[in-house]
């Protein structure tokens, strides 16, 4: 089982920008692949961005195309996204999340950091 704690919340106003990060511990970091997901206020969770452990692959929900950008150090055991351009429909509570390659499911999660954009 791997820990996950996120930190990098906090109020931003439309437009601006905010860097998650991840820091992972209790296991091994390798291989696991990183993800991000969000889930608003009356919203199923959402799917916003992974990577695997290489860092040569990564994946990214719809509605964050072009403006977020999920990268890891695997030597600091982090992960990061990189929001630019935030929306309010962007605010959310953003969760960290870890699964071995093989899995289908995300296995570990974090508790959250809260974004809150405003227009």
């Amino acid at each position: 089982q791997v820990q996950l704690v996120e930190s990098g919340g906090g109020l931003v106003q439309a437009g601006g920008s905010l860097r998650l990060s991840c820091a992972a511990s209790g296991r091994t970091f390798n291989p696991l692949t990183m993800g991000w997901f969000r889930q608003a206020s009356g919203k199923d969770r959402e799917f916003v961005a992974s990577i695997t452990w290489s860092g040569g692959s990564t994946l990214y929900g719809d509605s964050v195309k072009g403006r977020f950008t999920i990268s890891r150090e695997n030597a600091k055991n982090m992960v990061y996204l990189q929001m630019n351009r935030l929306q309010p429909e962007d605010t959310a509570v953003y969760y960290c999340a870890a699964k071995v390659p093989s899995s289908r499911l995300y296995d570990d999660w974090g508790q959250g950091t809260k974004v809150t954009v405003s227009s």
